[in-house]
């Protein structure tokens, strides 16, 4: 062996069709299930779901340009109500892999395969929001008493009394914090 790690799973794609020919091309259609941890706690792709990639794979002079299109359902919760989210996620992506070893920020093909996921893990986690919300109107929970205020728009708790007067409310409402006590 020549201390390279052999490439495999549904993410790697053979190229040796295309050979080193620039202007070779091929289209691949994949289904895959999604990997662990596509997303952040909050929002993103669940392990095992479906992603559609149409995948474009195109011979140039220094390697192979991967060009596609990814389809998966993301989801997750409203950073502000807790509501659940569900949203079709569509990203692009565009990567060249190199025929020679990479440089330090560039992709290379091991033999005549390379693997995407890398890139499709790049175009999804950074096409999803940092903090998603239903509706950005969304006016979150109540901070009292956690009811959601989109549900109840006129949602109120009454003025707030200092504990230091509470007993001269009293005098006045006997309902009013009844069980001070002393």
């Amino acid at each position: 062996m020549d201390g390279r790690k052999v490439l495999s799973g549904p993410l790697v794609v053979d190229t040796h069709e295309l050979g080193r020919r620039p202007g070779n091309e091929r289209t691949v259609n994949l289904s895959i299930a999604a990997p662990a941890d596509l997303g952040s706690a909050v929002f993103g792709v669940p392990e095992g779901s479906d992603i559609v990639i149409e995948l474009r794979l195109e011979a140039v002079m220094d390697g192979v340009l991967a060009t596609g299109t990814a389809s998966a359902q993301a989801t997750g919760e409203c950073v502000r109500c807790l509501d659940d989210l569900d949203e079709e996620l569509v990203v692009d992506f565009q990567e060249l892999y190199l025929y020679d070893e990479p440089g330090e920020d560039e992709l290379s093909l091991e033999g005549e395969l390379l693997d995407l996921e890398p890139v499709l893990r790049d175009a999804v986690v950074l096409a999803l929001p940092f903090k998603p919300v239903c509706d950005p109107e969304c006016p979150g929970l109540c901070p009292e008493c956690g009811a959601r205020l989109a549900d109840d728009p006129d949602h109120t708790h009454g003025d707030a009394i200092d504990p230091r007067w509470a007993k001269l409310s009293q005098m006045t409402d006997p309902d009013i914090h009844a069980d001070i006590k002393e």
